[in-house]
């Protein structure tokens, strides 16, 4: 069997009525500028957008695919005995040029139960954000579930919620139950679990392309939702160059951001799992036994858990992701 080597897949890109286009003309994505995408799916085993290879000689295989040939070798041991062919992360890039939903997900005992399918846990990490933009994350007082229906059938759901004014560089950690937006002028990388289930609370009275106000799930999202303040949402932690800094650690993932302008050596041999890269600015090269790829801004690669020794050698001033299953406590 030919060795594993990093991994870059194609993006799927989703047309969205509150997207834009700078995901085609700023992260180097396929597609037509003239049309509102949305989401850019980096990563996916999601049943129906399964993640396709597009370098090396593994180009066309799905991430389901690699994962029943390579398993552990591919994922880890410990995260392929857990997820076994699914893959357990969710990488995207969102663009809203408009406020999207306030929504609420499940956590995994009601999705399994609900949906056969895990709950949805997630992140962001803004990447751009425009003046007076707003994230609406979780309610900014304790409420009970009467004034939170009085509001919602109020149209006023909004008044009570947190509401943060975001700055590149910050991040957001969103648990599975707690309400949340993201408002108009931000482009952000997501990392969640592998879920696509959502339950759509208030859609600010907005049409979708087919002119008819988009479903709206007030039961399903009832027994769901957290009434406790949400307290501190904003994770503000300011890069240091060439040093590693944990941003959110769960048992779902664990995110780092690495800014670098020299080589940066990563060994990953207490690991036991895959890491992904997601580039968010400036360009690079991963160099392993005695190979490379290069990888540059609006990329997301996998690196197998097989890889435990490479170099990140910038080719200007760069910063990353470095996403992964913490299957070893206290590594940083």
């Amino acid at each position: 069997m030919s060795e594993l080597y990093p991994l870059k897949f194609e993006p799927l890109l989703k047309e969205k009525v509150w997207g834009g286009n700078r995901l085609v003309t700023g992260y180097h994505k396929k597609g037509d500028p003239l049309l509102k995408y949305g989401e850019s799916w980096e990563l996916s085993a999601v049943s129906d957008n399964l993640s396709v290879v597009s370098n090396g000689f593994l180009a066309g295989n799905n991430i389901e695919e690699l994962i029943e040939v390579y398993m552990g070798d591919l994922t880890g041991d410990a995260v392929f005995e857990k997820f076994g062919n699914e893959f357990p992360v969710l990488i995207k890039l969102i663009e809203a040029r408009e406020n999207l939903s306030i929504q609420v997900h499940p956590g995994n005992a009601i999705a399994r139960e609900r949906h056969k399918a895990y709950g949805k846990t997630e992140m962001w990490y803004i990447l751009e954000s425009e003046e007076n933009s707003k994230i609406y994350t979780g309610f900014s007082n304790n409420i009970t579930q009467e004034q939170y229906l009085d509001a919602l059938s109020a149209g006023e759901l909004a008044g009570l919620m947190n509401v943060e004014n975001p700055a590149a560089g910050d991040a957001f950690f969103t648990p599975a139950g707690r309400i949340h937006a993201i408002g108009a002028g931000i482009l952000m990388a997501e990392i969640q679990q592998t879920s696509d289930i959502t339950y759509r609370i208030f859609d600010w009275n907005r049409t979708g392309n087919n002119g008819k106000p988009r479903e709206i799930h007030t039961d399903l999202a009832l027994d769901v939702i957290d009434f406790k303040t949400s307290g501190e949402s904003k994770i503000v932690k300011e890069p240091v160059l060439n040093r590693t800094i944990n941003l959110i650690s769960c048992e779902f993932f664990t995110t780092n951001v690495i800014s670098f302008n020299k080589p940066v050596i990563k060994d990953y041999n207490l690991f036991d799992s895959f890491v992904a890269y997601i580039c968010v600015e400036g360009e690079f090269m991963i160099r392993w036994n005695n190979k490379s790829e290069p990888v540059t801004k609006g990329e997301t690669v996998l690196l197998p858990a097989m890889i435990k020794d490479i170099v990140l050698e910038p080719l200007m001033e760069s910063r990353i992701l470095e996403v992964f299953i913490n299957t070893v406590q206290n590594q940083y």
